[in-house]
């Protein structure tokens, strides 16, 4: 099946959006996707027509409520193929994800001198909450670097293994470098030595299909405003092992079965995880995204990224004065890049007034910018809404704001 680019821009309403005179060409998709009509009058409808607060009424709109909310729940099941919707973990977002993760697994079972390792491409919500555990407990941080296009030594990673290595955490997709690592071959030697490893998926996800039992990685997670969903909603997967041995991290209503004044008895998962009232609304909306999400990917979708990927890359590299980081990831539906004596901040600023949105700065991603040798840059992304039209807006923006500085 042929993916229809133009059909599918008829159901994202805000690109009918003029900025400064121009049409919107949004390229900041790796930082948060805009939402489809499905999504916006799916939420829209639910909050005027069935919500309530869930699990706690036997009055219709609570019953109709947490139907919806745990149909989600089962919708990410089945889109990561997990073993079990208890499995999936509702959360404020990826970054919420992997604190979880930090506080309730790692901070119960890591000790003084055990190891972390991580990759120096990781996103600061896949660096900080590490730090924390190595402020508070004293674990170590071990790095591994990468090469300009986020290639490294799976050779180098294995010997950085030693026996006080107790997680490693690796990203899906750089949201810099576009590269991604082979994270199966990551999970296979990381497992053959009893080391569980989390996945961050929050670029990645958009893009691939996945497969968590495939996969066989122990934690995965996402955020659902980069995958055409609501923000303030994320989804943490998690072996059911590993669940069952994690303390909640949050205490309130709900993660609780029984509360008395001397004891309390924690709720099974994934209630024990998701104290006082969950983002219902948002929950439900991720469901809706995903559905519309999937009806793209058997359209062709990511066919249709490929090709406007390569595009992309090819168009930006004919821009005189240009320096791409990734440079080699031409079927990344990323690019990074600086202009040569130009500020990527101002960059950003002068393409606005064209109607072009990207992003510039470090992109939370201050070890790697220190390895790259750069204190900020520009970055445009791409998502299903991307024609070639953007492209050219793009391009055509770019090689004026570079003019002006001549």
């Amino acid at each position: 099946m042929t993916f229809d680019v133009e059909k599918t821009r008829k159901d994202f309403p805000i690109l009918s959006r003029e900025i400064q005179g121009n049409n919107l060409t949004y390229l900041d998709n790796a930082a948060s996707s805009q939402k489809p009509i499905d999504v916006l009058e799916g939420i829209k409808q639910f909050e005027s027509n069935d919500y309530s607060n869930v699990h706690r009424g036997l009055h219709t709109l609570s019953v109709l409520s947490t139907s919806a909310y745990e149909e989600s729940r089962k919708i990410v099941q089945k889109f990561l193929n997990a073993k079990s919707f208890e499995e999936i973990i509702f959360t404020s977002g990826g970054t919420d994800s992997v604190n979880l993760v930090a506080s309730s697994y790692a901070d119960e079972h890591l000790s003084k001198g055990d190891e972390i390792i991580i990759t120096t491409m990781e996103h600061h919500a896949n660096i900080v909450p590490w730090h924390f555990l190595r402020e508070r407990k004293g674990v170590q941080i071990k790095w591994i670097d990468c090469d300009q296009n986020g290639k490294f030594d799976i050779n180098q990673f294995e010997k950085a293994i030693t026996s006080k290595t107790k997680l490693i955490a690796v990203t899906q997709m750089s949201n810099v470098l576009g590269a991604s690592p082979d994270i199966k071959n990551i999970i296979d030697l990381s497992h053959s030595q009893g080391i569980p490893v989390l996945i961050d998926g929050c670029q990645g996800v958009v893009h691939e299909k996945i497969d968590v039992q495939d996969l066989d990685c122990d934690f995965y997670l996402f955020s659902g405003h980069k995958l055409y969903g609501p923000n303030g909603i994320g989804i943490l997967y998690a072996k059911s092992q590993y669940l069952d041995r994690m303390r909640p991290w949050r205490g309130g209503g709900d993660m609780i079965k029984y509360v008395e004044k001397e004891n309390i008895t924690y709720n099974d998962a994934p209630n024990k995880f998701e104290a006082g009232t969950p983002n219902i609304t948002g929950a439900v909306g991720l469901g809706m995204a995903i559905n519309y999400f999937e009806k793209k990917i058997k359209e062709g979708l990511f066919d249709h990224e490929l090709k406007i990927s390569n595009y992309l890359h090819n168009q930006i590299k004919t821009v005189k004065g240009i320096v791409i980081y990734g440079e080699e990831n031409i079927d990344s539906p990323i690019v990074t890049f600086n202009v040569e004596g130009q500020h990527p901040h101002d960059i950003s600023t002068i393409i606005d007034n064209y109607g072009v949105a990207i992003r510039a700065g470090q992109h939370c991603c201050g070890p790697l910018m220190d390895l790259l040798g750069i204190n900020a840059s520009a970055r445009a992304s791409i998502a299903m809404y991307t024609n070639q039209q953007d492209i050219d807006n793009f391009i055509e923006a770019l090689e004026r704001s570079i003019a002006l500085f001549k």
